[in-house]
This record gives structure tokens, C-alpha cells and sequence, in this order.
């Protein structure tokens, strides 16, 4: 799978891109990542890649110009997704990692800065994507998330595929609480069930806790989950 990521700051990439299971898949060849900087597409001597927004108002806009140059000057594979990260974006969410990494060979992340991009852009795109309802300071941040989000799931990159299945999210809940040796610390005991050995008990009880966690730290999951079981019923 092929990622080109559209940056004024490649160097944020590095360290990220080297790193833990993402940067072991990388070297695998199970994903690559391509970094591009639209300054490099600038034509102005000073290589100016933002502007100040016509009818006034506060900060600077990345000029639309060096971003079509950057994004034409890529490959273009068969099954192909070019996303802004903005905050105006569809909420990154698992069943779109899921998605992604299904369906596409190549994603082309645009990743704005100052107050955002100018708005022809989006004719370069295919779907804006955000992180949350909140804003940062670049579309770095996001590009990593989703490109961390993305790779893990595709085939190699994580050793046991059998935890993606039992995850959060994956099926509409949070995970089940999960504990490791000593049996006991300080005051804190792991639940006798995970030490019985009865493996149908144990599945009823994540399952439970699940559905609990879900309960009470996520209305909103739960509720949606509640309406996807009941629709699953009839």
C-alpha cells in the first residue's frame, strides 16, 4: 500500500515512520510512505506557499498553486483516495480504518496548516477527513493517526491477526478489561474467572464487561449499539 503525504514539515515524519510496529512494517514493505513538500513546487522566488485570505480576516491560507502541483506530480494507482485532513472532515472512526485499509492501494494525505487551505483544493479531493472536534496546530498530527491506523491492519503487520477481531470498536463496543501476572498487586486481584480455565465463562464475562464499559463510559456507542442488535433481531 502506497501513502503520499503532502507536508510542509517531512522532518515530523521521521522519528514516527521508524518507530515500533509501524516503522517494522514500513521496512517490511507491507506499506510505503512518500513525502512530499508542495514548497518544492513553489514558483515564486521566496517559494511562498501561503496567502492572505481575500475579503480579509485572521492568518494565512496554503495557497491552492504548490498543493495541484505536488498532488499531479504523483503516481496514480488503480484504487486511489485523496483526503484533506481538516477538522471540517468526516470523524476519523474504525470502520473507515478498516475501509482504507481494504479498499485503496494508494492515499494521498493533504495536511494543512495556518487557518486551513484555500477551498479550490477540494477539487483535488475525494473525502475530508478529521480526528475530533477540535483543532491543532497542523494536519500532521491526523496524517500519522490514519496512517498508523491504516497499516496496522493490513496483512503482516500485527503478529496475532486474531486481537484486530477482539478490539475495540470492532464490534461497536470497547474492549473487555484485560490483566497479566502477579495474579495479585497491592490490593488488586484479578477476577477469578480469567483464572478458571473455563473458556466459556470467560467469553460470557468480556462480553459483559464490554457491553458494561460500552454502557458507561460511551453512552452514544452504546446507544448505537443497542439500535444495531435490536435491528439485527428482527
Amino acid at each position: 500500500m502506497r501513502f503520499d503525504v503532502v507536508t510542509l514539515f517531512p522532518d515530523f515524519f521521521i522519528s514516527p515512520l521508524n518507530s515500533g510496529l509501524l516503522g517494522k512494517a514500513l521496512r517490511q514493505e507491507i506499506a510505503k510512505v512518500h513525502l512530499i513538500n508542495p514548497r518544492d513546487f513553489a514558483t515564486d522566488k521566496h517559494r511562498r506557499v501561503d496567502d492572505e485570505p481575500y475579503g480579509g480576516g485572521v492568518g494565512m491560507l496554503m495557497k491552492p498553486d504548490p498543493i495541484f502541483a505536488a498532488v499531479e506530480s504523483l503516481p496514480i494507482l488503480p484504487r486511489r483516495d485523496v483526503i484533506l485532513m481538516t477538522p471540517q472532515g468526516k470523524p476519523l472512526k474504525q470502520p473507515m480504518l478498516v475501509e482504507l485499509a481494504s479498499n485503496y492501494d494508494q492515499l494521498v494525505l493533504i495536511c494543512g496548516h495556518y487557518e486551513g487551505v484555500d477551498e479550490r483544493v477540494l477539487h483535488l479531493v475525494t473525502r475530508e477527513v478529521s480526528l475530533g472536534d477540535f483543532v491543532l496546530t497542523c494536519g500532521e498530527i491526523p496524517a500519522l493517526a490514519l496512517i498508523n491506523g491504516v497499516v496496522r491492519l493490513r496483512p503482516g503487520t500485527v503478529g496475532k491477526e486474531e486481537s484486530l477481531k477482539a478490539e475495540s470498536f470492532e464490534d461497536g463496543l470497547l474492549d473487555y478489561p484485560q490483566y497479566t501476572r502477579p495474579a495479585q498487586f497491592r490490593e488488586w486481584k484479578v477476577p477469578d474467572v480469567l483464572l478458571s480455565g473455563n473458556h466459556a465463562k470467560i467469553a460470557l464475562w468480556r462480553k459483559e464487561q464490554q457491553i458494561q464499559r460500552t454502557r458507561d463510559r460511551r453512552p452514544d456507542l452504546y446507544s448505537d449499539w443497542v439500535k444495531h442488535s435490536e435491528a439485527d433481531m428482527e
